[in-house]
């Protein structure tokens, strides 16, 4: 079995392509945005759903400034739109960098050189498919109860639609209220999913980086093997580079996404949790609302777990080259590996343009801010 051959890391996010291709934000092969059929059904999805959202929404503040409630319902929505179209936006514009980190991907230093390191990066793989599968399940579960509460709880409000907008007719009749019902609920789903998938996506690279690190320490490990240490350590020092290079790509992707998606975090979990001390409990909308918390919550996780993870993998390096026989090597191989330690000692850090970095750290900073900012609604709402 030849596993440098065989394996393919892009198979793990095979769903998450697919429902990004279906969505219009994935052209086919290693291909980018060009002016083709693919790009103006993209063009269409998106003129369909986001303006008409982002217009009601901002419209309707206009008209609720003096209501707390309806001003924080209507903003939490509107901000979760600003924050994707923002991801669509970018992941357009970077979509040449996106298409090189794949192809990245099929390089042979990136390839595992046995079976046991399949096994190595395998449970990697399937911890990120676990999570994809379960953030799915949490937006979905969040997105049906978001659906359907004006209609379980009408008794509430007659004909009201599940966000709050402002509409140039009235949507109280039919069937300007089913239009408007059926077209806000595909909106939210389209914008729900684009956003699971694009970010599960920057947790599949993010993944794939310390995988390689996994990789590069069982290499490191054994450089005594096959009896060539010279070789072996340059195609190691190959290797290292090679992941920088791919981090800084990843990086320069999605830097500019997380930084937006940090600041509007913090606002829709306080946000979030002050809608929920304010409506019927156990209601439809009261799950709807606990649904959505968690699914944000586990939003910001995502990104702050996996580069928690790549910092943590990439400071394995140095530990991996002194577990290697190194003391049995000749003087020149040794002042090699001494270099190249030297170098390694600085763990790789995926950060958002310097101001924030991918740690569980920040991850506690932004909820300890969210709640600040809920403390200070209620305090404002009594």
């Amino acid at each position: 079995m030849n596993v440098r051959k065989k394996f393919c890391w892009k198979t793990t996010i095979q769903l998450n392509l697919l429902v990004l291709k279906s969505f219009g934000f994935w052209p086919k092969d290693d291909e980018t945005f060009k002016l083709d059929f693919y790009t103006i059904r993209t063009i269409i999805l998106v003129t369909i759903f986001f303006p008409v959202a982002l217009f009601t929404q901002a419209t309707n503040l206009f008209f609720v400034l003096d209501d707390l409630i309806a001003l924080t319902g209507t903003i939490y929505m509107l901000l979760i739109e600003i924050l994707c179209a923002f991801k669509v936006y970018y992941i357009a514009k970077n979509m040449s960098i996106v298409k090189t980190l794949m192809t990245m991907l099929n390089e042979d230093l990136f390839q595992p050189r046995n079976v046991s390191q399949v096994a190595l990066v395998q449970p990697n793989l399937d911890f990120w498919k676990t999570i994809y599968i379960a953030f799915m399940i949490m937006a979905l579960g969040a997105n049906i109860f978001w659906a359907a509460f004006p209609l379980l709880d009408k008794a509430n409000e007659e004909n009201r639609l599940p966000s709050l907008a402002w509409y140039p007719y009235n949507t109280n009749v039919s069937p300007f209220y089913e239009i408007t019902y059926t077209h806000q609920v595909l909106t939210y789903t389209y914008i729900c999913f684009t956003h699971i998938n694009i970010d599960t996506f920057i947790a599949a690279l993010n993944t794939y980086i310390y995988s390689q690190f996994d990789i590069l320490c069982d290499n490191l490990r054994k450089l005594h093997f096959g009896g060539n240490v010279e070789a072996n350590l340059v195609k190691c020092i190959k290797h290292h580079w090679l992941i920088l290079r791919f981090a800084e790509k990843t990086n320069q992707f999605f830097e500019w996404i997380i930084l937006i998606q940090f600041f509007i975090s913090v606002i829709i979990v306080g946000i979030t949790l002050f809608q929920i001390t304010i409506v019927i409990p156990f209601s439809t909308e009261f799950l709807f609302l606990v649904s959505y918390g968690v699914a944000i919550v586990t939003q910001i996780f995502m990104y702050c777990w996996f580069g928690n993870e790549v910092q943590v993998k990439s400071n394995n390096v140095s530990f991996a080259i002194y577990e290697s026989k190194w003391p049995d090597f000749s003087k020149e191989i040794q002042k090699d590996i001494w270099f190249f330690m030297s170098r390694s000692q600085t763990p790789l850090r995926m950060s958002t343009l310097n101001v924030f970095y991918l740690s569980l750290e920040s991850f506690m900073s932004i909820l300890k801010t969210s709640w600040s900012y809920f403390a200070l609604l209620q305090q404002v709402n009594s």
